[in-house]
């Protein structure tokens, strides 16, 4: 495909030099590409600019907006559609000539797309990872990331990385995948779900609290995918064993002993967590936030000290 794509890339990075190669290399065919980087230390910005891509720093302060609504409101995109795209991410040639079909549809203000998970070398394709709706693709104009309340929380991380674009108008469903292959070792894995449990666990205080969701995509059974993984996680923060549920779920009711031994090794990995997210949940609870104390310290913040005293009592 010769002519360019009238649709403008955005990629939020931070060290990524193993995947920013292959996931500059897919999204080339685009009209333009912004790389909105978190000051890396690795060779990242040389590989950025040697694809001709934008380069974009990113400040974060500590609190809202993160990367991508950031990116959203500020990028001077000169495109309608802006597409979404992780550094582990891969657009194939055959998504790319859906995008470019898509987009010329008024009737749609946003595309879902739907992706493969890679896992040790395999495509992690049962245990509920397949299909993995994602709205990547929309009128960037229209379509912003949801806020779930969880700046209180340190070390998650400052780019919007579960929450999920709010897209007022009619929304679509691509047929061809994107490919989701971190090229990283296993190490990388656990330190980036260490930091996903800290928000989890902020994400179950505030279901289990009954924190106002209003702002966000809401929880409905009969909505979307993406709504009724919401009202299910409402149900499963109440009950018990969860790791050992989680690791029965993934690797037995939904089969994920199909995907062999990385699919086994995925299941252990998820059940481990879920026991990360229930330590931290009880440290939020218990402890203000703060392991091995007894009472709020000062540094906490005020607001999720107020939460906190206000569900002990």
């Amino acid at each position: 495909m010769s002519a360019k794509i009238p649709v403008s890339v955005l990629i939020p990075a931070k060290n990524e030099q193993a995947n920013l190669p292959a996931c500059l290399a897919s999204v080339a065919v685009a009209d333009e590409v912004f790389v909105v980087d978190s000051q890396s230390t690795d060779k990242s910005e040389e590989i950025i600019k040697s694809y001709g891509a934008n380069l974009v720093q990113f400040h974060f302060n500590g609190r809202w907006p993160k990367k991508k609504n950031w990116s959203l409101e500020n990028l001077p995109f000169r495109n309608e559609w802006v597409l979404i795209v992780d550094c582990d991410e891969r657009i194939t040639p055959e998504l790319w000539d859906e995008i470019a079909q898509a987009i010329q549809n008024d009737e749609h203000d946003g595309y879902y797309l739907n992706r493969r998970v890679f896992f040790l070398g395999k495509w992690i394709r049962h245990g509920g990872k397949y299909p993995d709706w994602n709205l990547r693709l929309f009128k960037h104009a229209k379509g912003r990331y949801e806020n779930l309340n969880t700046e209180d929380i340190p070390n998650t991380g400052d780019n919007e990385v579960h929450e999920h674009v709010i897209l007022p108008g009619k929304v679509g469903y691509l047929k061809n995948d994107m490919l989701h292959e971190d090229f990283r070792d296993l190490f990388h894995w656990l330190e980036r779900h260490n930091r996903y449990s800290n928000w989890e666990a902020r994400v179950y205080f505030n279901i289990l609290t009954g924190k106002d969701d209003s702002g966000t995509i809401g929880a409905n059974l009969f909505g979307d995918a993406v709504q009724r993984k919401r009202f299910l996680k409402k149900v499963w923060v109440r009950l018990p064993f969860k790791p050992f549920l989680r690791f029965i779920l993934f690797y037995i009711i939904q089969r994920g002993f199909l995907d062999g031994k990385a699919g086994y090794t995925y299941a252990r990995l998820l059940s481990q967590y879920e026991y990360q997210i229930g330590v931290k949940l009880y440290e939020l609870r218990s402890c203000g936030g703060q392991l091995n104390t007894t009472s709020t310290p000062k540094s906490a913040a005020p607001s999720l000290t107020q939460e906190i005293q206000q569900t002990a009592t």
